[in-house]
């Protein structure tokens, strides 16, 4: 047996070893843009025999050991695919041409608006995978975002406060269609997690102001989300980073036309906790448990479906002293139950047009529970009526579902013209208390937008929104313009204006419906240049608010505001071997008068300098990487609002500045590889980590009693966070990715 073995092995590699051997021949050639400039690291890819590489530094690539009938496709970032049908009986030499495309998204881009001039040079590039891997993100893609301009260092809040705008104001979107609940359920002052694994998105683009006019509902950002599509093979994995445990697969088909996928992931904090304490007493969890699923269709020789679905459940339980009472405890206790379903096509109807569309259907639960306990921990019904409304239940079900259908005509030099429609439904049932709780509406919206390109380094993306809520009974018209103007030294400045308007949220919706949209008009000027792997971006921004909600004295549109400033951000992968680092810099002038605010104040999640750096070493010769992040903000601002009988009206009764923001990350990762004798030999690796490695310790604010006696600090809830982890990968090869691309 051995030798029939040691035979057959002998006989395919000859078989390899000559390119011409059995009829099988060579495809070598070059790949250039339409100016004549060589693309390198451009993929090349051959089917059905499933070979490929990329193109070296000047873009040259060669394939060997093909016959018959092939498919030559060639793909870059910013260039459109290139494919061609091939009939090989001999070996062959291309000269391939690239053309530009404007509208591809592959990397997280910061812009004056969600448009390109001719490549990427606008945008602050960043792949899914460096947005995955920033120290401290707890695979979190809103807090890995945090690290770039434009975002507050917000440690007590879930999601991204953007240019003086709250977390509610940036809105996330996957394959066009909204996630309406991105995060786990709202903790008093404990972060908590996003809901969906962005290694699951090939394009992410984070629009800090002036975005497409295919968005809608969000008056400050916009985070858009694009699927991955079919696996390039059949893939599983798992990972145990206690507290945490998930796994997944993902199944291609042999005709390679269809997928399927499916992981999950379960985490219960109550052991590591019992290790590291916490300012809360938790007596349940922190857990969650969380499963996905997906597949993806090819249909035609361009069409794809892809369905993705995310359930999950999760149950946070905490005491803490009661601020009103020395002698009490208060305890708060969340349970969520979430379901997200989206299902997208895309394909062209003829040479020059393309349909986009796009269902999405949610379901989610919130069950909160407030008690006040003694000492004993045992429930009190207090007969003080200050301190009896602490004793309470909520319970809150929405279903959400959206409906969108875009289509793009596509003209020569890159122009285009897209419109659309889309339909937003979006019903609440619940109580708080001994109050029912009711919302019911339906939002429709249209939109058209087109790409000019006014001359060979003059482009403009201008388009218009139109929005109707049945619930308000009032309709909105949105305009948008971009434009960009490159220079001859590859520098480019991009000009951006548009307005943006958004429903009052449901928590105010519940109170009153005799409202109108808020609104957020937007002005941005910024110049960007990108060379030799380095790239500066600086931005200019003024956003004035209008119609913002008022609370006091009555539920209004009353409110308004402005948020002004200045953003740095620089990228260096050029300077030092194997070394990628960014800074960025944010300066943020910012007041609005809204809510009980009682009068135009600096919001308490909003600080006027924050500055980030984030840095990856790559040591290639032992397959480590070392990744560090570091964030430096001033104190925020923090008010006692009450409302003063005497004066009739809310009064600030305390302020001030809490001590300066500092936190430094830290993470490690090592990969090498087990049962190498496999014939799949998976990948391996391990990671360890520390967030907030100095210890420093964090005021995010303070909470106040109700007579304002007590202050008390929002802090961590532990000074730091450790983790560490092992993590298997069968079927391809993630060492490229989790090295070559600073993983």
């Amino acid at each position: 047996m051995k030798t029939n073995s040691v035979k057959y092995i002998t006989i395919i590699l000859l078989a390899l070893a000559s390119p011409f051997a059995y009829g099988q021949y060579r495809i070598s050639g070059t790949v250039k843009s339409d100016q004549g400039k060589a693309i390198p690291s451009a993929s090349v890819l051959l089917s059905p025999s499933n070979k490929g590489g990329k193109t070296d530094s000047t873009g040259k690539f060669s394939i060997e050991g093909l016959k018959g009938k092939q498919i030559l496709s060639v793909s870059s970032i910013g260039y459109k695919l290139f494919t061609k049908d091939l009939s090989l009986d001999s070996s062959i030499y291309l000269d391939i041409i690239l053309k530009p495309d404007a509208r591809t998204l592959n990397e997280v881009t910061i812009s004056a608006g969600s448009f390109e001039a001719s490549d990427k040079a606008k945008g602050a590039s960043l792949t899914a995978m460096d947005a995955f891997t920033v120290a401290g993100n707890n695979a979190d893609l809103s807090l890995a975002l945090r690290s770039l301009p434009g975002a507050q260092q917000v440690g007590d809040l879930d999601g991204l406060f953007v240019r003086g705008g709250t977390g509610d104001e940036t809105k996330q979107f996957i394959d066009g269609t909204l996630l309406k609940n991105p995060n786990y359920p709202k903790v008093p002052g404990v972060q908590q997690y996003a809901r969906v694994n962005p290694i699951l998105f090939k394009g992410i683009l984070f629009s800090t102001g002036g975005y497409s006019a295919l968005y809608g509902q969000a008056m400050s950002s916009a985070l858009i989300l694009e699927s991955n599509e079919l696996p390039e093979k059949s893939s599983a994995y798992f990972a145990i980073f206690p507290p945490s445990f998930n796994a997944g697969i993902q199944q291609l088909s042999s005709n390679k036309r269809s997928s399927y996928g499916a992981t999950l992931r379960y985490s219960n904090a109550t052991f590591y906790n019992s290790i590291v304490r916490q300012k809360p007493d938790y007596f349940s969890g922190p857990e969650y448990f969380e499963g996905d699923a997906n597949f993806r269709i090819k249909t035609g020789k361009t069409g794809m479906v892809k369905f993705y679905t995310n359930w999950n459940i999760s149950d946070v339980g905490m005491r803490n002293a009661d601020i009103d009472s020395a002698a009490l405890k208060s305890s708060y206790q969340v349970k969520g139950t979430s379901i997200y379903n989206n299902l997208s096509y895309k394909d062209y109807l003829a040479d020059s047009w393309q349909i986009d569309a796009g269902l999405a259907y949610s379901y989610n639960k919130d069950h909160t529970i407030n008690g006040l306990l003694d000492a004993d921990g045992q429930p009190v019904n207090p007969q003080n009526e200050v301190l009896s409304y602490k004793n309470a239940q909520r319970l809150i079900r929405s279903n959400f579902a959206q409906a969108r259908i875009v289509f793009t005509n596509a003209f020569s030099n890159n122009q285009a013209i897209r419109f659309g429609a889309e339909h937003f439904y979006n019903q609440d049932r619940g109580f708080s208390k001994d109050s029912t709780l009711s919302v019911t509406d339906n939002l429709s919206a249209a939109f058209v937008e087109g790409d000019i390109y006014m001359a060979k380094d003059l482009a403009a993306k201008i388009g218009a929104r139109i929005e109707y809520s049945s619930l308000l009974n009032k309709a909105v018209i949105a305009p948008r313009a971009s434009f960009a103007y490159r220079l001859n030294d590859g520098g480019q400045f991009n000009l951006a204006y548009g307005i943006f308007y958004q429903e009052p949220l449901n928590e105010i919706l519940y109170q009153s419906t005799n409202l109108k949209f808020s609104k957020a008009t937007h002005y941005i000027l910024n110049y960007t240049k990108k060379a030799r792997n380095r790239f500066l971006r600086i931005e200019v921004y003024r956003k004035q608010y209008a119609d913002l909600v008022k609370t006091v004295p009555v539920i209004s549109n009353e409110g308004s505001g402005y948020a002004q400033g200045v953003e740095l951000f620089f990228r260096d992968k050029k300077t030092i071997k194997n070394l990628d680092y960014w800074v960025t810099y944010t300066y943020l002038d910012t007041k609005r008068n809204y809510l009980n605010y009682p009068f135009a104040l600096q919001p308490a999640f909003a600080t006027p300098h924050t500055a980030t750096v984030a840095i990856k070493k790559n040591f290639q010769e032992i397959n480590t990487y070392v990744n560090v992040s570091y964030a430096v903000a001033t104190g925020r601002p923090y008010y006692d609002l009450r409302y003063s009988i005497d004066e009739n009206a809310y009064k600030i009764f305390d302020q001030g500045k809490t001590k300066a923001y500092s936190v430094m990350n830290l993470q490690i990762a090592h990969l090498f590889s087990i049962f190498g004798s496999w014939k799949q030999r998976p990948v391996s690796g391990f990671s360890v980590g520390v967030n907030n490695v100095l210890g420093t310790k964090q005021v995010f604010g303070y909470n106040y009693s109700l007579d304002g006696a007590n202050k008390v600090p929002i802090t961590l809830p532990a000074t730091r966070f450790f983790y560490a982890g092992i993590f298997m990968s069968f079927g391809i090869d993630r060492t490229s990715d989790f090295l070559d691309k600073n993983l």
